[in-house]
């Protein structure tokens, strides 16, 4: 019988964090990470991707700004913003793959999906705004742009004479689409989709869809998606080859087993950084909670020589 697997890319995957960002730098990272799949798809897998797209939403909300102040050009809203990367990066994805396939020899359709993700209009995110986007402002533009636009802005952490716009980042609740997805899927397609955490919709008092000024967890809603289509494994591919306790100490220590107990034990000692390694642990849980067999935490290169990372398991 053949496995399911979705898997996460890191935002790493497409774009460095010391890299400028260009399309050449954008299509060799991907394809590098792309090659590190393949074996997956010569052991029978199918396969469901989903990708980040901090970095490119980031640039595309920068030309936004620009467009505006240089040219007046209305500005995009954030949910078209994401579905323009979901767009972008998924041709860029699909392309190497298709490429990289066809040099292997293997015949499999590739199809990329712009995905909405439904929240609830009532999730604590909207009252606790946490998720920073788009460009540095000194306090009087923000201050300026808060009142013509309505945004929120915080101090920025890294330097506090900058302020920079705030979003909520609500639970995901639905996959639009994942029944399509799981069809494709299961008849041998490799589906890109939710890229980015999807795009925030709700349903409104007459059932209709409406946008939301918001981001969701990239990790979170790709766990969602493996649960609904009954994926077998999950993989969060990340820029660490592993797990650790008490990283970045003298003590640091692989972890390459993690049950629920002790992912448990773990958390209540603080041993992951809530913007960083938390939220893949979480979702990785929540995985094998949902009835996965396995999830994996680990960099791509780790599954091209089958060291697999960081696996977690219920027990």
């Amino acid at each position: 019988m053949e496995k399911l697997a979705v898997i996460a890319l890191g935002g790493n995957a497409i774009t460095r964090g010391d890299e400028k960002g260009t399309i050449e730098e954008q299509y060799k990272n991907s394809s590098d990470t792309i090659r590190n799949l393949i074996y997956l798809i010569k052991d029978g897998y199918n396969l469901v991707l989903s990708h980040g797209n901090g970095p490119q939403v980031g640039n595309i909300l920068l030309r936004n700004d620009a467009g505006e102040e240089i040219y007046d050009i209305p500005q995009m809203p954030l949910d078209i913003c994401v579905a323009d990367s979901q767009g972008g990066i998924g041709y860029m994805l699909e392309k190497m793959l298709r490429n990289i396939l066809k040099e292997e020899g293997i015949d499999r359709e590739v199809v990329t999906i712009v995905t909405q993700v439904v929240v609830s209009k009532d999730d604590p995110a909207f009252e606790n705004y946490t998720k920073r986007v788009g460009k540095l402002y000194s306090k009087e533009r923000a201050d300026e742009m808060a009142a013509k636009k309505g945004w929120v802005f915080k101090a920025n952490s890294k330097n506090d004479d900058k302020w920079r716009r705030v979003v909520p980042s609500p639970e995901p609740k639905e996959i639009m689409n994942e029944r399509i997805i799981k069809d494709l899927v299961n008849s041998g397609v490799i589906v890109i989709a939710s890229g980015g955490g999807g795009i925030p919709v709700y349903y409104d008092e007459k059932g209709m869809l409406q946008a939301l000024e918001a981001v969701i967890d990239k990790d979170a809603a790709s766990s969602l998606l493996a649960s609904r289509i009954g994926a077998d494994e999950f993989y969060i591919l990340t820029d660490v080859p592993y797990v650790y306790a008490n990283y970045g100490t003298p003590q640091q220590k692989i972890m390459e087993f993690l049950n629920k107990e002790k992912i448990t034990q773990m958390i209540d000692k603080g041993e992951f950084g809530e913007g960083s390694m938390l939220p893949k642990i979480k979702s990785a849980l929540r995985f094998v909670e949902n009835g996965g067999q396995k999830s994996v935490i680990t960099e791509a290169s780790k599954l091209e020589d089958r060291k697999f990372g960081s696996r977690i398991t219920l027990n």
